[in-house]
């Protein structure tokens, strides 16, 4: 699985692996910057700095299921927006 579209590694990038505790040879670097950020309950585990999200201890998103894990969280997220908007019309 090394190059497809569920799987990514960069090993030249200058911050891989770019969470220090991580696996280097299971870092998915796919989702770089975490599309679940936006999210209270992303499923990960982000610590809180007041209103600030640190997800420095967190590679949910860079592990082998990574990838089916973001899409099974955003699939509601986009099903609600999807309701909110109909019926807003």
């Amino acid at each position: 699985m090394e190059h497809n579209h569920k799987y990514f590694r960069n090993t030249d990038c200058r911050y891989f692996p770019c969470h220090k505790d991580a696996d280097p040879e299971h870092f998915n670097c796919l989702f770089c910057f975490c599309p679940l950020y936006f999210l209270q309950d992303c499923g990960g585990n982000p610590t809180w700095r007041g209103k600030v999200k640190d997800c420095t201890h967190c590679t949910v998103p860079h592990s082998p299921g990574g990838y089916v894990h973001v899409l099974a969280r955003l699939k509601p997220e986009f099903e609600r927006m999807r309701a909110a908007s109909d019926d807003e019309s």
